[in-house]
């Protein structure tokens, strides 16, 4: 289907990096969905008040101009959405409460992927992928920073910005994450790139989300994102965040692994992988760098892919979300006074634990009392992953090589959360991408035990 076109927008205003919009665009896949309307499903429903999920990948020496690449990118996308056209679509919401999505629009106002524009000459691949990730630079380059999921029921379900660099192109994306979990992103994203090359799409993505759960839940929505946030029974006191990626190598987390599974006999329990070591490390430094008391409870959350573990398993071109929260906590004093074993193996019975049994449980509960999440829900003093070193981010090459560096928008952020990223040189290391208060982040960055100087990459 054609390219609608829509009013190109002004430059902002007091923008230090002086980004420029030079086209909007709504692109409508070519031909009719498989599917014309997509029912959200249980796994899904927890996510409609977090908030859009971005991401930004920024790519050094880009040589065409930005409309030729961006024209390249775009008939890509068209093709793209032709497999994976529920991003095209629309939330609504029936008569009886039932979230779906509409993937069947006849104009602009009903369907279609928002694509924006952008030059800012400021702005360099350094600036974006090196070091501190400042608010105010992610919100010019990455769209839809502060919309809620819900807000899909009037906006686009894939907002994406391609903006020029001086030296190189940032490409932005803001997924609806009510409609998709990581594992679904990355699919999208890698087939993207792949049609962008001129390449076929290798796995075609699976949209029938009644094989996950096929069970309608009503849900009562709050009036307005700002209106269920009041409703936070528990508001988090206001505080400045700072972000940072922090880059293991693998000499590393082989270190972190072999002190994990020290203290273990041989034939007492399977060993700790390397997630869950680094995990571990982690949890344990964010406790000492946050001063907590012995006696205060900390919580790690992990949001685990629930494919392989239901009975049957689901494939993982399963376009939807597919997973689920796992907790574990316990007071500071033990953390930090016991080997890194004692946290490893928390993580490990919580994440071996969440098996077909489990899972189902946890979809009923929510099916008998559905709820509105907030962030807070993620439990006290926590830590929680997203994302995971397996998706092959850095594979996402459009036609101007790796890219330089991936890492997530201002959205979704709190006090503890962190994503997890392949290291972006060899794969065999792993990026963290975390979020703490600022002095948290202060103190950590002065803990040598957590990352020795001589191992930063």
């Amino acid at each position: 289907m054609a390219i609608e076109e829509a009013q190109v927008e002004k430059p902002l205003k007091n923008s230090s990096a002086n980004v420029k919009f030079t086209g909007k665009e709504t692109l409508l896949p070519n031909r009719k969905p498989d599917k014309p309307r997509v029912q959200l499903s249980t796994f899904d429903l927890p996510y409609i008040t977090f908030y859009y999920n971005q991401k930004l990948m920024v790519y050094k020496g880009v040589e065409d101009e930005l409309t030729v690449v961006a024209d390249r990118m775009k008939k890509a996308l068209l093709e793209a959405l032709d497999e994976f056209y529920v991003l095209a679509g629309r939330l609504k919401q029936d008569e009886e409460g039932v979230l779906f999505v509409n993937c069947d629009g006849d104009g602009v106002a009903e369907a279609g992927v928002e694509v924006m524009e952008a030059e800012a000459e400021g702005l360099t691949v350094e600036m974006l992928a090196e070091g501190d990730a400042l608010e105010d630079l992610m919100k010019e380059v990455v769209p839809y920073t502060g919309i809620m999921n819900m807000e899909g029921l009037h906006r686009a379900l894939l907002a994406v910005q391609l903006t020029k660099l001086k030296d190189g192109l940032a490409v932005g994306c803001a997924f609806n994450h009510a409609i998709l979990d990581g594992n679904a992103t990355w699919h999208f994203m890698t087939s993207w790139a792949d049609l962008t090359r001129g390449e076929l799409i290798s796995t075609r993505p699976l949209h029938d989300r009644a094989l996950a759960r096929c069970t309608c839940v009503p849900l009562s929505l709050p009036s307005s994102p700002s209106a269920h946030e009041a409703a936070d029974p528990n508001p988090a006191p206001p505080s400045a965040l700072r972000s940072r990626v922090f880059s293991f190598p693998e000499h590393f987390l082989l270190r972190l692994k072999s002190a994990a599974n020290a203290s273990l006999y041989p034939a007492e329990t399977k060993p700790f992988s390397t997630f869950q070591s680094l995990a571990a490390h982690t949890w344990r430094a964010v406790t000492r760098a946050r001063c907590l008391n012995p006696n205060d409870i900390t919580v790690f959350a992990v949001f685990a892919d629930c494919r392989s573990r239901l009975r049957p398993p689901l494939p993982d071109s399963y376009f939807g979300n597919l997973i689920q929260a796992v907790f574990t906590g316990t007071a500071a004093g033990p953390l930090l006074n016991e080997s890194p074993a004692f946290a490893a193996g928390l993580l490990q019975t919580a994440i071996d634990a969440h098996d077909d049994k489990a899972i189902r449980t946890r979809l009923e509960e929510y099916e008998a009392k559905p709820k509105l999440f907030y962030y807070r829900d993620a439990g006290v003093n926590c830590v929680a992953v997203g994302s995971s070193p397996r998706f092959k981010v850095y594979d996402v090459d459009f036609g101007l090589g790796r890219p330089k560096r991936v890492r997530s928008g201002g959205n979704n952020k709190f006090d503890g959360m962190m994503y997890l990223y392949p290291g972006r040189d060899d794969g065999k290391g792993i990026d963290v991408e975390l979020t703490l208060e600022r002095k948290a982040m202060e103190n950590l960055e002065k803990d040598f035990d957590f990352l020795p100087i001589d191992d930063v990459a």
